[in-house]
């Protein structure tokens, strides 16, 4: 088992202590006291995600996430690029330098446990590739893990990103600040994850049967998502 592996693994061991609470600032008194005090806002509240959408056409179903492009601007560009083929990387089999060609394409979801999360982003299939080269954290205190379906960098250690993500099932604080949160997916993409998350397993959480992520298409803010596979379209 590697570093990155043991990591999610003590996290996942935690009690789930249930969504976290943002705390709020106690409001001023208001100068008419007939009126009551509204409720503040709290800073995850005004935290939408924002930027491009990715999605995910995996051998269980779609995924769609939008990222959060303002919080985690390196962290997107990085998946993007990858996703594209636009960034170049180092394949971890060959160990020779890519140009051009989709990092994502064909990968598995080689790490999944229910309750948590789903793990993908390893041409090897065995949680230790990576390509080639590593990023710093992006952390918004206004941004966790409070609700389902949160897309996140998984890491070995502090500033360790690269290619390996996940995406969790429920919310888990105790992963706030921890791993860098670019992404928010949505109801029908937390089913699927689910599902996944639920498929038998060997050795180090790693699905029997493959699961694979066939297709990752970056889709442009306000831009109409594509069909799915296998969908009727009509002229």
């Amino acid at each position: 088992m590697n570093l990155r592996q043991s990591l999610l693994i003590s996290t996942a061991a935690t009690v789930f202590a249930g969504a976290a609470i943002a705390q709020q600032t106690t409001p001023p008194a208001s100068a008419n006291p007939a009126l009551p005090d509204g409720p503040e806002p709290t800073a995850a509240a005004l935290i939408h995600p924002n930027g491009p959408t990715v999605v995910m056409d995996t051998s269980m179903g779609r995924i769609t996430c939008q990222f959060f492009q303002k919080q985690a601007p390196v962290a997107v560009a990085n998946f993007i690029g990858l996703a594209n083929g636009t960034k170049d990387y180092t394949d971890p089999t060959t160990q020779k330098k890519v140009h051009g060609k989709p990092y994502y394409d064909g990968t598995t979801f080689h790490r999944v446990i229910p309750g948590f999360m789903i793990q993908g982003g390893d041409p090897t299939g065995t949680g230790m590739g990576d390509p080639g080269y590593s990023f710093n954290d992006e952390f918004d205190p206004g941004l966790n893990f409070d609700v389902p379906g949160r897309m996140a960098m998984a890491n070995s250690g502090p500033n360790t990103n690269g290619s390996q993500f996940f995406i969790t099932e429920q919310g888990y604080d105790t992963l706030n600040q921890k791993y860098t949160l670019f992404g928010q997916c949505d109801d029908a993409s937390v089913a699927v994850v689910k599902a996944i998350a639920r498929v038998h397993t060997g050795t180090d959480d790693k699905p029997a049967e493959p699961v694979i992520l066939k297709k990752v298409t970056i889709v442009a803010e306000g831009q109409a998502l594509p069909p799915a596979p296998g969908a009727t379209t009509h002229p």
